[in-house]
């Protein structure tokens, strides 16, 4: 399959898979649900038919916060209440996303941290559930880091490619280009490309990561 090196400019996914099954990561706090709801925003622009997972059922907030979302962006969700299992969510809304034709799942999942053998059993539970309804999903598993952080965003960073397999990068927060080198070092030191990037508060201000407008910036 081919990988996105840095290169891309726009919201697209591979063709020849429907559903796309994007699987969210990350801490509370780094702007993970945000993340959700403005790449569900792109990614209709574009055309895409997008079916939201609330998967992080541990708090009710993460729950409320992408209903939010949804209602925004105009775009179908699947819940249950606090407390219920992710694996059951992320279940629901691929035979949801299935039955409705959708092109693209993105699934919000827990960001606890204290405890990196449950994160694992939970995010391996998940894709295990979510395989009995499209055998190979999730077909990218990305993690949200807020690039204000600096060497926190290395710690999570390293705390989350140890419990699952990531696949991609979202860094969040950078509002300015000197917090940049956090996001070539991140990228650098685990080998997974970063593919969107945060750069302010609007609904327009995620991006899709382009390394070479990105070291341009730098000399500007």
């Amino acid at each position: 399959s081919e990988t996105n090196t840095g290169e891309a400019t726009e919201f697209v996914i591979p063709i020849q898979t429907k559903p796309y099954v994007l699987m969210v990561v990350g801490v509370n706090g780094v702007g993970k649900t945000t993340t959700i709801g403005k790449l569900a925003y792109q990614f209709k622009k574009q055309g895409y038919k997008v079916v939201l997972g609330a998967a992080d059922t541990f708090r009710a907030a993460a729950i409320d916060q992408l209903q939010i979302w949804a209602d925004r962006v105009g775009v179908p969700i699947v819940r249950q209440n606090m407390g219920s299992d992710p694996a059951s969510v992320a279940f629901d809304t691929l035979q949801s996303a299935v039955a409705q034709d959708a092109d693209i799942v993105i699934i919000d999942t827990a960001g606890r941290l204290h405890n990196k053998v449950n994160l694992m059993n939970e995010l391996t539970k998940v894709k295990r559930v979510m395989q009995k309804v499209v055998a190979d999903a999730p077909h990218d598993v990305l993690l949200v880091l807020d690039g204000s952080t600096g060497q926190n965003a290395f710690e999570q960073a390293k705390q989350f490619t140890a419990a699952t397999e990531v696949t991609s990068l979202a860094v969040t927060k950078l509002d300015g280009t000197a917090k940049g080198g956090v996001v070539i070092g991140i990228s650098d030191q685990f080998k997974i490309p970063v593919k969107y990037i945060g750069v302010g508060e609007g609904i327009e201000d995620l991006q899709v990561f382009n390394k070479f407008e990105f070291v341009d910036s730098f000399f500007k």
